[in-house]
């Protein structure tokens, strides 16, 4: 028997309302079972943090999608295998992943990651950052990766 959250006991195989919706007690001892599932909502990132930044894929692994792109023999997955880095335009329309691509390959090269907006900067602002990109390349043999967005 399990304690619920309404004024009786509840065994196995009964049905518990819990407002709307209603939940089955399947029959476990004393706690329901542990099954390892990733909690979407874990605080991995700050409670601030956007739900959408939360929720992107911490690896190539994690990503839905893009097969055009992750598939095998296709280019990123190359890129990925291979280990070279290489210039490129990702263009899709807003939440198709371009941020998420760019953040994991700078993850698997292990590139400094720098976002430019191209609507707040300037060229001005590119040149600055390509220019700390070359001087992190000179001081630590690390890439860059300049994400315009």
């Amino acid at each position: 028997m399990v304690e619920s959250k309404v004024s009786h006991r509840v065994a196995p195989g009964d049905i518990v309302p819990t407002g709307r919706r209603a939940f089955a007690i399947i029959g476990f001892a004393r706690e329901p079972p542990r099954i390892p599932v990733t909690d979407l909502f874990a605080p991995t990132l700050p409670s601030g943090a956007p739900l959408a930044e939360r929720l992107r894929p911490r690896t190539i692994g994690e990503v839905v999608g893009q097969r055009h792109l992750l598939g095998p023999g296709k280019p990123l997955a190359v890129a990925f295998h291979s280990g070279r880095l290489h210039s490129m335009i990702l263009w899709g329309p807003p939440g198709s992943g371009k941020t998420t691509l760019a953040r994991l390959m700078a993850g698997a090269f292990r590139a400094e990651f720098v976002a430019i907006s191209a609507v707040l900067s300037g060229v001005k602002d590119i040149r600055e950052a390509v220019q700390r990109a070359e001087l992190v390349r000179a001081q630590s043999g690390k890439p860059t990766i300049l994400f315009v967005d």
